[in-house]
């Protein structure tokens, strides 16, 4: 009959349609990278002919590790969310769970975190057509890159403090150290506003004082303020007789020392006794290295011949350029020598027997790189026997009569100059100790 027809036609077209899987695809939209405290969905899309039984997404949490489901849904359902969020007891998901959220097939992160970055998957499955009990799974991924801007920036000397070298030139190096950036940032210096041009250096420096390289550099020196020892060695210019050359207009009155009158101190200021009179040669080294925290602390050098002459209060900055960055981070210093050091004596009126402390507490200006102190008695050792003392404090303890009138000289140099301030110390005597009881040391 025709209907007895009908219906085995209809029963064929049923068996035939089972003897095909069902049709199942997964495709998640990619994502730009993302700046730590943005919020991010991940949606995971999918086209299938097939009943749905699940989607669940994971967090791949590394080669041969297990992943970590995020949360499952089911579209008849969506209790099973909440039951297979309470089953997960630890790791990223249980500090994560109460920011994450399913919708429908899609995860939320409100304010995404460094330790967010990394892959994701999302699995979906439906039921085959033939039986329930067999399931046709598909999945996707998608790499979620986060990125974090630099939180500090710093410009420092590399080697603080150092000396100053009166008559021979020698290398500086500048450090900008760029710390919580992700990924490295892009540094680079500038000098008075204007980008430096400087050669790429592989390496470090060997040392501060002894690493140049020498054909690269030119250096002239004023023969009529050159040691005899280092002419005679050959020292200078490779045993050829340097070059005579005028310094620069506004330098002749600061080839020399400068002294200044200070109320109770005298100071002095001496200068380089060389004059460099080519363009300054530049060498820059980036490098950075990852930090526990997934961040990065990247490290610049700048290194050249130093010249107080032009360099003294020279502004240089470090820049940084970063994607998670609106606009460029940057610090700055000013290259300065010390002058007109502030020097403190306590007490102010010392007796015999008193413990003395003549104390550096400062200068006239701001200065850098940080200062290197000396102290010195002149003509004579100090009340300790020694010939010097490192600091920007000396101690006199139980000052005899006889340091009365005694002079002290203290030296604050940087690479760019030197200072001298000489003090008088005044002993008065003390009336709590009678005449002649004291001993050889005071």
């Amino acid at each position: 009959t025709p209907c007895t027809i009908l219906s085995r036609q209809l029963t064929s077209l049923f068996l035939l349609f089972l003897t095909f899987p069902a049709y199942l695809t997964v495709s998640i939209e990619p994502l730009p990278p993302v700046v730590v405290g943005d919020a991010v969905t991940l949606k995971c899309n999918f086209k299938t002919d097939g009943k749905m039984r699940e989607i669940v997404w994971y967090r791949v949490s590394g080669a041969g590790a297990s992943s970590l489901p995020l949360g499952t849904g089911t579209r008849s359902h969506p209790a099973a969310l909440l039951r297979v969020q309470q089953k997960v007891k630890a790791g990223w998901w249980r500090e994560r769970q109460t920011a994450l959220s399913l919708m429908g097939i899609a995860i939320r992160l409100p304010e995404v975190r460094i330790s967010d970055n990394g892959p994701y998957e999302c699995h979906v499955g439906i039921y085959d057509r033939a039986t329930r009990e067999k399931v046709v799974l598909a999945s996707g991924n998608i790499f979620l890159n986060v990125m974090a801007p630099p939180t500090s920036i710093s410009v420092l000397a590399a080697d603080t403090p150092a000396p100053f070298s009166r008559y021979q030139a020698q290398n500086f190096t500048l450090v900008c150290v760029v710390s919580g950036g992700k990924p490295a940032p892009l540094v680079y210096f500038k000098r008075d506003g204007e980008p430096i041009e400087a050669t790429p250096l592989p390496e470090p420096p060997a040392g501060a004082g002894s690493w140049a390289p020498r054909n690269l550099l030119h250096r002239d020196l004023d023969d009529t303020k050159v040691p005899k020892s280092l002419a005679a060695e050959g020292e200078v210019g490779g045993g050829r007789p340097p070059a005579t050359v005028d310094p620069p207009r506004g330098l002749a009155a600061e080839r020399g020392s400068v002294t200044e009158t200070i109320p109770e101190t005298v100071v002095s200021r001496e200068f380089p006794r060389w004059v460099h009179v080519a363009e300054p040669i530049y060498y820059f080294r980036h490098t950075h290295a990852p930090v526990s925290d997934g961040t990065v602390e990247a490290r610049a050098t700048l290194t050249w011949t130093l010249n107080p002459q032009i360099d003294n209060e020279a502004l240089f900055s470090c820049e940084v350029k970063h994607p998670a960055l609106s606009m460029p981070m940057q610090s700055e210093v000013t290259l300065v020598a010390p002058k007109g050091p502030k020097i403190t004596m306590t007490p102010t009126r010392a007796r015999v027997g008193d413990t003395v402390r003549i104390l550096v507490q400062g200068f006239q200006n701001e200065v850098f790189p940080e200062p290197l102190f000396t102290w010195t008695r002149v003509g004579s050792r100090l009340l300790d026997g020694s010939a010097e003392h490192d600091g920007k404090e000396l101690v006199l303890e139980r000052v005899p009569a006889e340091l009365n009138g005694s002079m002290y000289r203290c030296t604050a140099q940087n690479p760019l100059g030197s200072t001298d301030t000489h003090t008088r110390l005044i002993v008065f005597e003390n009336p709590n100790i009678p005449r002649g009881t004291e001993d050889s040391n005071g």
